[in-house]
């Protein structure tokens, strides 16, 4: 059974695991380097109040997360938020995105969000398609500004415009 829920303490350390797979593995983040407990930690603690964080449980176990982060520093940018899903590659390819991508979407409604934007390197056309699916249309991109595994990696932009 999949669950969706507020994350909390306890999932740090899986949610740790999932983002630095993704750190070694794929270009879905620009860090290079995996981080430690200590760093997602202080990463979890900016995720209280007015930016929300998901985990996603199957079966008890955190196969994903979600969350809402500020797109800017700027007073003005302070309605638009940047969306990011991590999914453990067991949990990949079986509705989970789409499920994460629900709840994020419907929790920046009722935070009175106005915008949403994306950013997803060049060649995920997974990510493309479930942004296009939701309604998020392609803004901008941004060339060879990451590099990484030997390669420059561009950033395609996706903006949806809540309702």
């Amino acid at each position: 059974m999949t669950v969706i829920r507020k994350a909390n303490e306890a999932d740090i350390p899986a949610m740790n695991d999932i983002y630095n797979q993704a750190v070694l593995e794929t270009v879905a983040t620009f860090d290079l380097n995996p981080h430690t407990l200590e760093q997602r930690t202080d990463w979890f603690s900016r995720y209280q109040d007015r930016y929300p964080l998901f985990t996603a449980e199957i079966d008890g176990e955190v196969a994903g997360y979600g969350s809402l982060s500020p797109f800017r520093d700027k007073e003005a940018y302070k309605d638009t938020v940047e969306l990011s899903i991590y999914l453990s590659p067991r949990f990949q390819g079986n509705g989970l995105g789409k499920n994460m991508m629900n709840v994020l979407i419907e929790d920046a409604k009722k935070r009175g969000f106005h915008t949403i934007i994306s950013g997803i390197t060049g060649g995920n056309e997974v990510s493309v398609r479930l942004h296009e699916r939701f309604g998020f249309e392609f803004v901008g991109n941004f060339k060879e500004v990451g590099h990484k595994f030997g390669e420059w990696q561009d950033v395609h932009f996706y903006q949806l415009i809540l309702k």
